[in-house]
């Protein structure tokens, strides 16, 4: 995409973010659903095939203009980029990446479109952080393969057309060799989808376990055909990574909001006669913030520059994710301290946010795993001990 198209795209999400969306934030809370007009909205504008290729019906943005539209999304919120992060993201990535050509031409138009709402069923009850040591399995009966297992925490699982769902394939391979990715429809008999988790916060984006009891899809619903065959773990690692710098992006949309709800609130709030933004405590909580949200905002673009480049597809996705998910929670909490008791009354922005911050410190991996992946990356056999 040219820059004069990109943006014009980022411009007219930007308007579609901060004057339809932003309005209905606390009735989405409250409801805990997307209204479907806004649904349709996004299809129309093209946001569930962003980041697919062109040739699909996506926009075929790069993963540094992707970062940018994220920045723009991340200002309300993160439920209405749920919608479609999926499609974009871990699950429209495995088809890009390991899916046959014909598997591409069937499903990434649909996804890309919106029509086909599709759901990444990795992590399981015992196979979370570590997905390696997931004991969902499949195996083959003539030409159909068996899925049996469990799958938990499945965003947009009660509203998804088609999931991703890794089983293990060869139960005698390593943990990380043997898993295998399938193409399993919704309604699929033996599929069933638990009702939908009630979470902390993140309300109108959707998440719940799902079941697979003798679920039976043909030979071609494996993902890449005989060639990804025991290659799903791979796969996946790769499209997280992705993720990784993609949901990074969108922790600084939030926390940009959040340092802008601060100074509204520090410029009209009065205490002892004064804006309570004439205190230097307060000037100080302000500047921490807006200092974080500057360095989270580098740190991303670089991490995406790299990506794009493939200098670095491993240890700049999880730094970034790692710092963005622990600086936006430290400037929601700042945000809600700025608010003094309005911040803990539900209703108020920064409330909402400050519950749905809290999540992303946890999910595309947690704060410690990052860790882990960094330090391994750089430290090699030793930190294997």
């Amino acid at each position: 995409m040219d820059a004069i198209d990109f943006a014009a795209v980022l411009s007219e999400v930007r308007r579609f973010v901060r004057e339809r969306v932003v309005p209905l934030e606390a009735e989405i809370d409250e409801k805990d659903e997307m209204p479907a007009d806004i649904r349709e909205a996004a299809k129309k504008m093209g946001l569930y095939g962003f980041a697919l290729p062109e040739e699909y019906g996506g926009l075929g943005l790069s993963m540094y203009e992707e970062a940018q539209l994220m920045f723009e999304l991340g200002y309300t919120t993160p439920s209405l980029r749920s919608m479609f992060g999926t499609n974009n993201g871990i699950a429209g990535h495995v088809l890009m990446v390991g899916g046959t050509e014909e598997q591409k031409a069937e499903w990434l138009p649909k996804i890309a479109s919106g029509d086909v709402l599709a759901s990444f069923a990795l992590t399981e009850p015992e196979a979370g952080s570590d997905p390696s040591t997931l004991t969902t399995r499949a195996h083959l009966e003539g030409d159909e393969w068996v899925i049996n297992g469990a799958k938990r925490y499945i965003t947009n699982a009660p509203l998804a057309d088609m999931f991703m769902v890794f089983a293990r394939t060869d139960p005698d391979a390593r943990r990380t060799r043997g898993i295998s990715t399938f193409l399993v429809p919704a309604g699929t008999p033996g599929l069933t989808v638990a009702p939908k988790d009630h979470k902390m916060g993140q309300f109108g984006a959707w998440t719940a376990d799902v079941y697979f009891d003798d679920v039976r899809v043909p030979a071609a619903a494996l993902v890449g055909g005989e060639v990804g065959l025991n290659r799903g773990f791979s796969t996946a690692m790769g499209c997280i990574a992705h993720g990784r710098v993609h949901i990074s992006a969108l922790m600084v949309g939030m926390a940009e909001r959040l340092v802008d709800e601060s100074v509204e609130y520090a410029r009209t709030r009065r205490q002892s006669g004064k804006p309570i933004g004439s205190y230097q405590l307060v000037q100080g909580l302000i500047a921490d913030s807006m200092t974080d949200y500057y360095a989270g905002r580098a740190t991303v673009l670089d991490a995406a520059r790299r990506f794009d480049s493939g200098e670095d597809t491993k240890i700049g996705p999880s730094c970034t994710k790692y710092f963005a998910s622990e600086m936006v929670w430290r400037v929601a909490d700042r945000a809600v301290q700025v608010h003094g008791g309005a911040g803990y009354m539900r209703g108020v922005a920064v409330e909402r946010f400050y519950r749905d911050a809290r999540l992303f410190r946890i999910y595309e991996g947690t704060s410690q795993i990052q860790q882990v992946i960094i330090a391994k990356a750089l430290l090699g056999e030793v930190a294997r001990g």
